[in-house]
């Protein structure tokens, strides 16, 4: 608290990131979904070539030549994509943009119970409204729980994090033609890892009312570099643009812009990733549940794993990471149960696996 902020500041209840290492420290990352592989060899080449120089100049306001990147590669007009720093900041604008303030509507925005922890920083810090939709069995988001409520926008991130879980393009395209008067935007972070892999983006053409955010961070490796996007309608990009330039034209800077639009082009190389983040969460999966673990498929790069009984969470979360081992643990009742577990390399996971496996060994002996 301080005098010299203002009511909101004071108010304010900040998004609390996964811990990052301090420099030099060794540690085995599995916190914070990052990619365990390195940037496309393509988006490597463009940052050896870069004329440094140029960033003297103000970047492309609207990073063209990421956007006709993604555009080509999603099969969309480029005044259909949006650009951002990170998928944050295009999330923040979206909330702005398309969800009205509370004192202008009675409505809510409609959002999982246990979702995406930014959710109700946005809501709370623009002044919206929000109602919980409970999960259903097994941590499923049931479009059903979504039609015919009262709304001023629909907020859900598939795959849904921390769950893993995921829902199909039909159940996405039922709940846009419940809210035909609604945005209904859909946090695609981690949708490349789905097996099979599915987006929204293919229902664009007949819901208007949609928007896909997407991000550069997970499956292309990029997650220190910052570059988020939007697809959706024309109109709604429009708006998007209006929200940005009243804030700051600039959000992706010029080296961001060409090595982002490199590593999307990289298709060959961003395919091989996923392939083999994919085979190591099976693996991961495979040895928890063989340890007693349980846990919903993941169609995400990360697992959220219940320990088996007589493990506590939280205490399983300060073991590992007194191993030098950094997995996430939420404290927020009705999920403070399970582990957040990213998926690295196989050397990291046979790692995780190996401490997992003395942990309950040492419990079950305690």
């Amino acid at each position: 608290m301080s005098k010299f902020w203002n009511k909101k500041i004071n108010e304010a209840e900040p998004y609390v990131a996964g811990e990052q290492p301090k420099k030099g420290q060794k540690v085995i990352k599995l916190n914070t979904n990052e990619n365990p592989y390195p940037p496309s060899p393509m988006a490597r080449a463009v940052l050896r070539s870069f004329d440094v120089a140029d960033l003297r100049l103000y970047p492309d306001t609207n990073g063209t030549e990421f956007i006709d990147a993604v555009a080509q590669a999603e099969g969309v007009k480029p005044s259909q994509v949006f650009a951002g720093n990170g998928s944050d900041e295009v999330l923040a604008l979206c909330f702005q943009t398309f969800f009205e303030r509370e004192e202008n509507t009675d409505l809510s925005v409609l959002t999982p119970e246990f979702s995406y922890s930014f959710y109700p920083v946005f809501e709370k810090f623009y002044g919206i409204r929000s109602k919980k939709i409970p999960l259903r069995e097994g941590m499923v988001v049931d479009a059903e729980d979504y039609i015919g409520v009262p709304n001023c926008g629909i907020v859900i991130a598939n795959p849904n994090a921390p769950t893993s879980r995921s829902i199909s393009t039909e159940d996405i395209r039922k709940i846009c033609k419940g809210s035909p008067d609604s945005v209904v935007l859909i946090d695609e972070a981690y949708a490349e890892f789905a097996d099979p892999y599915e987006t929204a983006v293919s229902l664009l053409p007949e819901c208007p009312n949609l928007a896909v955010v997407r991000t550069t961070s997970k499956s292309y490796s990029l997650a220190g570099l910052r570059v988020g996007y939007a697809i959706a309608s024309e109109e709604l990009i429009e708006g998007l643009k209006r929200a940005r330039d009243s804030f700051n034209s600039y959000p992706t800077d010029r080296l961001a812009q060409k090595i982002a639009a490199a590593a999307v082009k990289d298709v060959k190389y961003h395919e091989e990733c996923i392939k083999k983040i994919v085979k190591t969460r099976t693996y991961t999966q495979n040895e928890l549940r063989a340890l007693g673990f349980e846990m919903p498929d993941s169609s995400a790069n990360f697992i959220f794993a219940r320990p088996p009984k007589g493990i506590d969470a939280e205490s399983l979360y300060i073991n590992l990471r007194a191993r030098g081992i950094l997995v996430r643990y939420f404290k927020t009742p009705g999920i403070n149960d399970r582990l957040r577990i990213t998926i690295g390399t196989d050397e990291e996971m046979q790692t995780f696996i190996a401490a997992v496996k003395e942990e309950v060994s040492n419990a079950k002996d305690s």
